[in-house]
């Protein structure tokens, strides 16, 4: 892509005719409309730009998205005239303007919806934007200074002895004139004047001392070399570069995206949003020059600025979560996804795609290639790499001296027969921390859940205290001394007896990480330790404080969610903790094995980076599970051999396509006859279609969320093109009352 597409040609400036401009508009409505360029903005309308239009019967004003300019006339009459441009230059080049098409219609939303999410709202706002004037002399200025004035004289004196451009406010304060003095300079041919938005303290970023590339071992230089070679031929390779953990994927990113800088590209580096870590910032600016920095802690001040710098081509190398693959890179090199299977790079929200696969069209247009990496990569990105589709780059040993650490299962049945009640760190693993720390080491203990206890339940009658508002369970927080739902949010006191027999005493069950952390506090008095789940990381200075405290050694055991589970490298980690491996096993969910292998393989990867060994103890009610042997043995191609026949025997990814309708009401009588009607229509118009599979309606698993009540059903076909005619056809003219929401959800990553 040239950064010239910004700016194209007008062709309609010389041609005589009517000019029209389709609007795409940010509503649930999969067409576009057509409306009349006036005379005075025919010079300035492109596609990309935002436009302010009469719309619908009351013609009120509405903003939409130029999506292209042409002068075919209108079918339809009659036309309505558009009222203004909002932008000076687009915020979408034609290249971005293809990709969000391809997206409203592989996703099944408008395009005016992908538009508005693509482009962020900071940039739509311009966040943060402060402008002034800059002044410079004429490229041959007057010799006869004449007609200046005494203070237009010492303006002028001022002026010639810059080196370049200055500001009018700081050309006033050296010359000790007004504005006024300037102007008469402008207007007398000896200076010119432009509009700059002034630079911010973004555009100062603290020096850090740059490092040298490592030596990259055989496996490394392998991959890198392949990588390298699809740059220097600007094809659109994929390639999947699986290593296990500490094998030195990062350095392979590396000098991959030095070999795009090099040769005047530049790199889009897309990882989950939790491994967004100092850590991982600081290696990237201790090899490049100019670095942007896209995530959710931003400002909006920040984002729009990060966007400026990276649309003007200031920035070698972009990175950020998955609204990254957006960014505006001009003439883009290559792009990498770090631990690739991860469920954040799916967005839950319309429209719902993968940056995975926004990533692929977005290379196949750019000619660049795309890099996705893991030590357990996704059965999809697998399977393509079996078929042909990718190419599969294997890093298969730690880098230096490092081995993989010694992974132990201990049965949680055992543990609690040893030990007086019961407690979230079992006899094995409390002994192991104790040598641990005696040693020396640091530890880190996984509980993927938050809060004190994930139940309240009555010991009389067995009721499980649940959110009024959806179909969950009730977490307490002890330190704040109340009860949430971890799906809306809803806060209230603990109740202090059943709400449903009245007995006068609830009992907490099971352990989240502030029960665990507690325990930990008791069991190692005095030895300091940090608790990271999304309760403590309130903020990005939070966030790294603790893990700096880490590094330094200030931390002996870090404890949290699964934010702790990867992109963490520190060598003096011993010893890992899973507290308990049955947490996501059991999870109504076809890829819940696959989730439980990739957390506790994922996490296992934290120790033993350094010289020391490590060792991991993986707790667990059923240690002969079969998806929890070949996580401890680590064997990655063991459970793909297990777990690909069962996808397959069921229909599900990477075999078909797999897409799911999510229909809620308030009433659920209301809900369920909607997701009756559309499966009902669906099933009729499958038929014109070999390999359809549509399973449902049925009540999701989370029923009631709040207060909307839920059913879904599953459409398996055997490739997207299917799905897409199977979706135009069987979702047109439903008419479902107005009380009725429906959402189509493609490639979803769960089913709860």
């Amino acid at each position: 892509m040239s950064a010239s597409l910004f700016e194209p040609t007008l062709p309609w400036l010389v041609e005589p005719g009517e000019l029209y401009a389709q609007v795409a508009f940010a509503r649930p409505v999969r067409v576009s409309f057509t409306y009349r360029v006036p005379e005075h903005l025919r010079s300035s309308i492109l596609a990309g730009k935002r436009v302010s239009v009469p719309f619908g019967r009351g013609n009120r004003q509405e903003v939409g998205y130029c999506v292209d300019v042409h002068v075919r006339p209108p079918t339809h009459h009659p036309i309505k005239e558009l009222d203004s441009i909002i932008d000076s230059k687009p915020l979408l080049s034609f290249s971005m303007l293809r990709l969000t098409e391809w997206m409203a219609t592989y996703y099944f939303c408008s395009w005016g919806q992908v538009l508005d999410a693509v482009i962020p709202r900071a940039v739509k706002d311009s966040s943060g934007t402060r402008w002034a004037w800059e002044v410079a002399p004429v490229a041959s200025p007057p010799t006869d200074v004449s007609p200046l004035s005494s203070k237009q004289r010492l303006a002028w004196e001022s002026l010639s002895s810059q080196s370049g451009p200055i500001f009018l406010d700081d050309l006033c304060r050296q010359a000790r004139v007004g504005p006024t003095v300037i102007r008469g300079l402008i207007d007398k041919g000896f200076a010119l004047t432009k509009k700059v938005r002034t630079k911010t303290s973004l555009d100062a970023v603290a020096p850090i001392a740059r490092t040298k590339p490592l030596e990259l071992q055989k496996h490394q230089a392998d991959a890198c070399r392949q990588i390298t070679q699809s740059i220097d031929a600007g094809v659109s390779a994929r390639f999947l570069l699986h290593g296990v953990t500490g094998s030195g994927k990062t350095e392979v990113y590396l000098q991959a995206i030095s070999h795009a800088v090099e040769r005047g590209r530049e790199a889009i580096v897309l990882v989950p949003e939790i491994s967004l870590t100092p850590q991982t910032i600081e290696r990237f600016r201790q090899r490049f020059d100019s670095v942007a920095i896209l995530h959710s802690h931003l400002s909006d001040s920040e984002r729009h600025h990060h966007w400026q710098q990276i649309r003007e081509g200031k920035v070698q190398v972009v990175i950020g979560a998955r609204s990254a693959i957006f960014a505006p890179c001009g003439k883009l090199g290559i792009i990498i996804i770090d631990e690739e299977h991860e469920g954040t790079f799916k967005q839950e929200t319309t429209p719902r795609y993968h940056a995975r696969d926004v990533a692929f069209f977005r290379a196949q247009q750019e000619s660049v290639p795309v890099v996705m990496g893991s030590a357990t990569p996704s059965l999809e990105s697998w399977f393509m790499s079996q078929r042909g589709e990718s190419i599969l780059l294997s890093l298969p040993e730690r880098i230096g001296t490092m081995n993989l650490p010694r992974v132990e299962a201990i049965d949680l049945r055992e543990e609690y027969r040893q030990q007086r009640g019961l407690a979230a760190v079992g006899p094995t693993l409390s002994r192991e921390m104790r040598s641990c720390l005696d040693a020396g080491g640091q530890v880190i203990l996984l509980l993927n859940r938050r809060g004190f206890a994930p139940a309240l339940v009555c010991p009389q009658c067995g009721h499980v205290e649940r959110c009024p508002h959806c179909d969950i369970t009730l977490t307490f927080h002890k330190h704040r001394g109340q009860t949430m739902c971890h799906s809306c949010d809803l806060m209230m006191p603990a109740p202090r007896q059943c709400s449903q027999c009245r007995h006068p005493e609830i009992r907490l069950t099971g352990f989240g990480t502030e029960r665990l952390e507690d325990e930990v506090k008791a069991r190692f008095p005095g030895v300091p330790m940090a608790r990271m789940d999304s309760d403590t990381m309130r903020s990005p200075g939070h966030y790294e404080s603790v893990l700096s405290g880490f590094r330094a050694g200030e931390i002996k055991i870090l404890l949290g969610t699964q934010m702790i589970a990867k992109g963490l490298d520190f060598p003096n980690v011993r010893l890992v903790g899973v507290i308990s491996a049955d947490t996501a096993r059991h999870l109504p969910d076809f890829r819940s094995t696959e989730k439980t292998f990739q957390i506790i393989v994922q996490v296992a990867g934290r120790a033993g980076r350094g010289e020391q060994a490590g060792r991991v103890v993986v707790q667990t009610f059923n240690p002969q599970d079969p998806t929890i042997q070949l996580a401890i043995r680590q064997d990655y191609l063991a459970f793909v051999r297990r777990e690909l026949p069962d996808r397959q025997a069921g229909g599900y990814p990477p075999y078909q396509k797999l897409t799911r309708i999510i229909v809620r009401a308030k009433e659920e009588s209301a809900a369920r006859a909607a997701a009756q009607q559309i499966a009902q229509k669906l099933k009729q118009t499958a038929g014109l279609w070999p390999g359809v599979v549509i399973k449902g309606p049925a009540p999701a698993p989370v029923t009631k969320l709040r207060d909307f009540f839920r059913f879904h059903l599953q459409i398996h076909t055997p490739d997207s093109r299917t799905r897409e005619q199977l979706l135009d056809k069987g979702l047109e003219d439903l008419g479902l009352p107005a009380s009725v929401e429906y959402a189509v959800d493609c490639d979803p990553m769960d089913l709860l």
